[in-house]
């Protein structure tokens, strides 16, 4: 038994602000968010566009893909939504707060009348969390063979632009994978996963307004929309030593050199996270696969972009071994090893 990615999508939003747009409107130069980011531009939805609607359109790409590809024996991607056993939405930017689901909203618009939906929030982190539990929801139930696994973020509506320290670093998107159980016995697919948290992190990356800990009130006046907070000092020291530990852990545990990967796929939150990381490892740096420079960071969406970039631009190939790795909010760190 395996559990293998049969095919990837991504949505993302046709505005494209560069750095020097950006300029325009804070103190601040394409100059300096590229060298302390590595980040030219990124994209912005409309503002009739929720996170379930960038998820839905990288959904049905992977569906689409799927069925011209030939991986699966459905002849539309409408048929194969019907096979859909559960769906997995990673978001730290759901539609409605608490309910419904994003995973439910999506659902729905795919007609996956027999997939179960639930959304896990583990930020940045998202996607590697989603990818080992829709493979445990597969793995534990006799008869389910098929789970979409989606990261999806409009991380704009809740970006402070007036704040140069935090307004340059996001942008929009959406990434998705077709995970499917399989009778392989070679070595395919996901082997590895490392899941990880430092709740002694919590307050560097939050979101402090809106939760039963500080929840609206009726009457309140708010001088400032509820806005993604940041100690960046903190949180590029915590995830430069979380990548590190991660790569290290995993190649480790399945006594597998760098050499013996394709691609490290991380999340693309700042370049100069992984350069250092990498420096620290000895690895080579184009060992590293990095697109942040058009996108910036798209949260629990960043890797799943990055796999279908890859993947489309033929740049992974069946066999190939490849190791995400990501760290967010919570904060949670962890890795997934797979086999392509």
């Amino acid at each position: 038994m395996a559990f293998e990615i049969k095919a990837t999508g991504r949505a993302i939003p046709q505005r494209r602000v560069s750095n020097k747009e950006l300029a325009q409107k804070i103190d601040t130069s394409d100059e300096w968010i590229w060298s302390h980011t590595g980040i030219r531009a990124r994209h912005i939805a409309s503002a009739d566009t929720a996170a379930s609607d960038l998820g839905f359109e990288a959904a049905w790409n992977v569906l689409e893909m799927a069925v011209e590809q030939g991986v699966c024996m459905e002849k539309t991607p409408e048929e194969l939504a019907h096979t859909l056993d559960m769906i997995v939405v990673a978001t730290t930017t759901p539609d409605f707060y608490g309910c419904p689901s994003t995973a439910c909203l999506i659902q729905n618009r795919l007609h996956a009348k027999n997939a179960g939906a639930m959304d896990v929030s583990a930020a940045c982190s998202g996607f590697i969390y989603g990818l080992e539990t829709a493979a445990g929801i597969l793995g534990t139930g006799k008869g389910r063979k098929r789970c979409l696994v989606i990261g999806c973020e409009i991380l704009s509506r809740f970006i402070d632009w007036n704040d140069r320290g935090t307004c340059v670093l996001f942008g929009d998107g959406a990434g998705a994978v077709l995970l499917e159980k399989t009778d392989a016995t070679d070595i395919r697919g996901l082997l590895k996963t490392i899941l990880r948290a430092d709740g002694t992190g919590s307050e560097n990356l939050i979101i402090k307004k809106g939760g039963s800990r500080n929840a609206y009130r009726a009457g309140d006046v708010f001088e400032f929309a509820s806005f993604i907070e940041m100690n960046g000092h903190a949180v590029y020291n915590f995830a430069v030593g979380a990548v590190t530990e991660i790569i290290r852990d995993l190649l480790k545990t399945e006594n597998i050199s760098v050499d013996e990967l394709r691609w490290i796929v991380p999340h693309q939150a700042n370049a100069r996270i992984v350069q250092a990381a990498a420096k620290r490892l000895g690895f080579p740096p184009e060992k590293f696969f990095l697109n942040i420079e058009e996108y910036a960071n798209t949260s629990s969406a960043s890797i799943p972009i990055a796999l279908d970039e890859l993947n489309r631009g033929g740049y992974l190939k069946k066999g190939d071994m490849i190791l995400c790795v990501g760290f967010g909010a919570g904060l949670t760190y962890g890795g997934n090893l797979i086999v392509w």
